[in-house]
């Protein structure tokens, strides 16, 4: 009996790669790992079945089994959507006989995610609302990261690239007003405990709905029943805006005007003219050629340079040394320089002597500007050749060997503002020592004062830090200030939880680092957007303190983005306690924001007292 048949039709490949356009669809044995088989079992039987066989559409795969006992679950699963283009009519036939609509991709295929997001479901999404099909949107797979372990934090965008996030998914569901899982593999735990349950949940609301209804009174006889109000999508949340990476202008700005905290001197091989200064902690955090060179007593071993002016000569020389073959401490500098150590350095080669404010403005912004570098050395010596043999030398000196794989693409992901990632919480060269809540945290004064300009007041005006060494920070935790050096040093900042993004906003406003607050800003309403309306009705986090904190600490997009988002969740937060601190002013906003609106709930009340009469009258006249 059909009321006793269950129809799911399965669209989409849980596979990367899927099958395309002019292959065989998938046959027994590739069914046999599919996500619905799976779930069915041994009992699955291939073939077209008896349940309106006249239905049967070349493009779908058919296979039945038994659920509850008796129940018989008929299923037809498509593999690519590229088939469904052959015959439309015949494949919109197919779907309005579906009882459940499964959509499956694969989180590793992501250009199968876009084709169907922007070409099949606006196909689909005005059906699915005709119909009213339950949809199930299962994403299958692990979001991979080629250079290590997968990230959790919503944030980290390291293989979006490739693979399909967790936000663009749930974007989806919602379109089509599924309901949206994800499995990281398709063992038994996950198909069964995960998937199982939500489908059977799905068949058996089916089977309740046509047991009390007769199998002619189908989806499409419906026209002179009640229509339930339509509930409009909620608005969507503001955008957070983020200014762009200033990096590499704040690097340039110290090796420019940074003459303060210069501790490395270069002069001319053959004249002895100073030539320029430079800070040791930037040369040793791009150049191991430089770290060997200027540790002076500690590495007797002079460095070897791969040069092409040491292979030509067959000695000693290489592009730099130091003077005298060591350190020198008392060497003359202006007023306007710090107390400290200062290293001299001998530039041998005459190339890259008269390049060498090119080469250092290279690798001051990142090493990784190497058209930029090409272009400024070629205007400067007016010669293709030599630029080309300084190149070389330049890459020797920061060994960086030029290989197959050496596009501009690969060396920006491995250079940029990565290069200070080795001076990060780290004693070398440190210069400036940070104690807070009892941890001993070493820093950089010239990365610090390029990067905030809180801290380059701080340690260049007249205040007791400019002369110290160790300097007590109070009012913030060791990992906060640690997270907010982290930025200072890599240009970015992953806080693990909203109340660290919080913390760092904080630190951040403080020291008046207004990208980074953005960063924070835009971590937060990541955080708290992934969670689903269960876990938001329960967590310990006060999402109206949270708006406190952001308009106490100028946190004006966050705050504007957590009214709306109040807003859209009016349901869950009107009934916290905490709501009830909102200002007269913020309640009259997400009153007037709020989602579902109170004509959408009156025309629901009213919807359901109509469905209520209409009731009774049916059964008087029985």
């Amino acid at each position: 009996m059909a009321y006793r048949s269950i129809h799911i039709v399965a669209l989409g490949s849980e596979c990367p790669g899927g099958v395309g356009p002019g292959e065989e669809i998938m046959g027994q044995g590739q069914l046999q790992g599919g996500l619905l088989w799976s779930y069915l079992g041994h009992g699955a039987l291939v073939g077209p079945c008896d349940l309106e066989s006249s239905m049967h559409n070349p493009a779908f795969m058919e296979y039945s089994s038994l659920v509850f006992g008796d129940v018989t679950v008929v299923v037809r699963d498509c593999p690519s959507w590229d088939l469904l283009d052959s015959d439309w009519a015949s494949v919109r036939k197919v779907l309005e006989q579906a009882d459940i609509l499964v959509i499956k991709y694969s989180v590793t295929d992501k250009l199968a995610f876009q084709q169907v997001r922007n070409g099949y479901a606006p196909r689909l999404r005005p059906l699915l609302r005709h119909w009213g099909v339950p949809v199930i949107l299962v994403a299958v797979g692990a979001r991979l990261n080629d250079e290590g372990p997968p990230c959790t934090c919503p944030l980290c965008a390291s293989d979006w690239s490739s693979c399909v996030p967790h936000s663009e998914g749930l974007q989806l569901s919602r379109d089509l007003g599924a309901t949206y899982l994800e499995l990281p593999s398709l063992n038994h735990v996950f198909v069964g405990r995960y998937f199982g349950s939500v489908l059977e949940y799905f068949m058996i609301q089916c089977l309740k709905h046509k047991a009390k209804e007769r199998p002619d009174k189908r989806r499409g006889n419906k026209v002179n029943d009640l229509r339930p109000p339509h509930l409009e999508q909620p608005a969507r949340l503001p955008p957070i805006r983020v200014e762009e990476s200033s990096f590499s202008q704040d690097m340039q700005w110290l090796l420019e005007r940074g003459v303060q905290f210069a501790d490395v001197a270069f002069y001319a091989g053959d004249s002895g003219k100073e030539l320029g200064w430079a800070h040791a902690a930037v040369l040793c955090a791009v150049s191991p050629y430089f770290r060997q060179l200027l540790l002076g007593p500690k590495t007797r071993e002079r460095p070897q340079s791969r040069c092409v002016c040491r292979e030509r000569d067959g000695g000693p020389n290489s592009l730099l040394s130091n003077w005298d073959g060591a350190i020198i401490d008392d060497m003359p500098r202006s007023e306007a320089h710090s107390t400290g150590r200062l290293s001299r350095l001998v530039v041998k080669d005459p190339l890259l002597c008269m390049c060498l404010w090119e080469t250092l403005m290279f690798i001051y912004r990142g090493a990784w500007e190497w058209d930029h570098l090409q272009e400024a050395l070629e205007e400067k010596l007016k010669n293709t050749l030599a630029a080309a043999q300084l190149i070389e030398r330049i890459r020797s000196l920061i060994g960086k060997e030029k290989g197959p794989r050496d596009t501009p693409s690969a060396r920006a992901a491995q250079l940029g503002p990565q290069t200070l990632v080795n001076l990060f919480n780290s004693p070398l060269y440190s210069d400036v020592i940070f104690m807070v809540q009892g941890s001993v945290l070493p820093a950089h004064r010239a990365v610090l004062v390029a990067r905030c300009d809180v801290m380059a007041a701080m340690f260049s005006g007249k205040y007791a830090e400019a002369r110290s060494r160790v300097v007590p920070i109070h009012g913030v935790s060791s990992d906060t200030f640690l997270s907010f050096l982290e930025y200072l040093y890599t240009d970015s900042c992953c806080p693990a939880s909203v109340l660290q993004a919080m913390a760092v906003l904080v630190c951040a406003e403080m020291y008046q680092v207004k990208r980074l607050q953005h960063l924070c800003e835009v971590c937060v309403c990541a955080y708290l957007q992934s969670m689903p309306s269960r876990e938001l009705s329960s967590t310990g986090i006060s999402v109206i303190r949270l708006l406190r904190r952001a308009k106490c600490h100028n946190a004006e997009q966050l705050y504007i983005w957590l009214l709306h988002f109040i807003a859209n969740n009016y349901l869950i937060f009107s009934h916290k306690p905490d709501f009830l601190e909102l200002s007269e002013e913020e309640r009259e906003q997400v009153e007037r924001l709020r989602w579902p609106s109170r004509g959408y709930l009156q025309e629901l009340s009213e919807y359901q007292q109509r469905r209520r009469k209409l009731r009774k009258s049916r059964c008087i006249v029985m």
